[in-house]
């Protein structure tokens, strides 16, 4: 028999196990959307074609505007998912453990947005369907509107939670397969690592490019032609954005980057007792923050695989 050996886990993992999370939002909504066979029926043989070239399928609420807000609410909680958090697998998204009261927060509040829509949507519902049958015409059949009851029903949004799976490695199996299982996971977690050290070094470049450009003036020209300076609009959320970066990245830089890390500490004592009321009242605070920004972004050259 082969020699055995106890496949070892990688290091990374132990890191993303203690740092963070693992979780994903699963969003349900009613599509309001049926396929009508009979008229279906008609135009392929109208058209003279064969009967599986095509369907006709009704919007039963024809878009009405507050069935659409729910829709396409659903799609902004998944961007505010991505922008919040880094790649995984499938649905699952990795957060940062330090970002997880200010996650919940806001999943709290896209929560409570979601169910006002949706509670709008079925107060109206009656009504709604009321009027499809003006809308619809011939195409109207009050069979294939659900009860209110069952509409509502058909709307959730649940957030699942999970820590990142460890599980048992010290099986003892053949070296030439603990070697390969050992090979395939580990660039597997190397994969993971690298995709959030990129997504990282996009984020930071890109909230100090916003810093920089809104500290910054332009030279408008007045009625009588003068050139003027009028300064640019400073926004909360970018400031804060910045330093809530610089509090994450402090306690989740997996890969112990040293160019990260630096950046952000730099960005830190830049933006020290700073905020955007500062920067919008003192001329100086706002080249003084735009200087240091700069001398960062001078410094920071992303990893050519992540530019392309």
């Amino acid at each position: 028999m082969e020699s055995q050996a106890l496949l070892q886990k990688p290091k990374h993992i132990t890191s993303l196990a203690t740092s963070s999370v693992l979780l994903s939002v699963d969003i349900n909504v009613w599509t309001a959307t049926k396929q009508d066979r009979v008229v279906s029926d008609e135009i392929v043989v109208a058209k003279k074609a064969d009967k599986d070239s095509g369907r006709f399928v009704k919007n039963l609420l024809a878009n009405n505007v507050d069935h659409r807000r729910v829709i396409n609410y659903r799609q902004s909680v998944y961007n505010w998912l991505q922008r919040r958090t880094y790649d995984w697998s499938a649905a699952q998204r990795c957060l940062p453990s330090i970002m997880l009261p200010t996650f919940m927060k806001e999943y709290r509040d896209h929560e409570a947005n979601f169910y006002g829509l949706v509670d709008t949507f079925v107060r109206k519902y009656p009504s709604i369907v009321t009027d499809m049958a003006f809308v619809q015409g011939d195409l109207f059949e009050r069979s294939e509107y659900p009860t209110p009851e069952h509409v509502r029903s058909k709307f959730s949004m649940r957030l699942f939670t999970s820590e990142v799976p460890l599980g048992d490695y010290r099986c003892t199996i053949a070296q030439e397969l603990a070697d390969d299982l050992f090979n395939n996971y580990n660039r597997q977690a190397e994969q993971i690592i690298n995709d959030i050290l990129s997504k990282q070094q996009h984020k930071l470049v890109n909230i100090m490019t916003s810093l920089s450009h809104c500290c910054d003036v332009d030279n408008v020209i007045d009625m009588e032609g003068q050139t003027k300076t009028k300064k640019r609009k400073i926004y909360d959320t970018t400031v804060q954005k910045a330093l809530e970066m610089c509090e994450e990245f402090r306690s989740f830089n997996l890969a112990n980057d040293a160019q990260l890390e630096d950046a952000r500490r730099e960005l830190e004592q830049v933006l020290q007792g700073v905020n955007a009321d500062m920067l919008r009242e003192s001329d100086t605070k706002r080249q003084e923050v735009k200087t240091g920004v700069d001398s960062i972004l001078s410094k920071f050259r992303m990893p050519v695989a992540a530019e392309q």
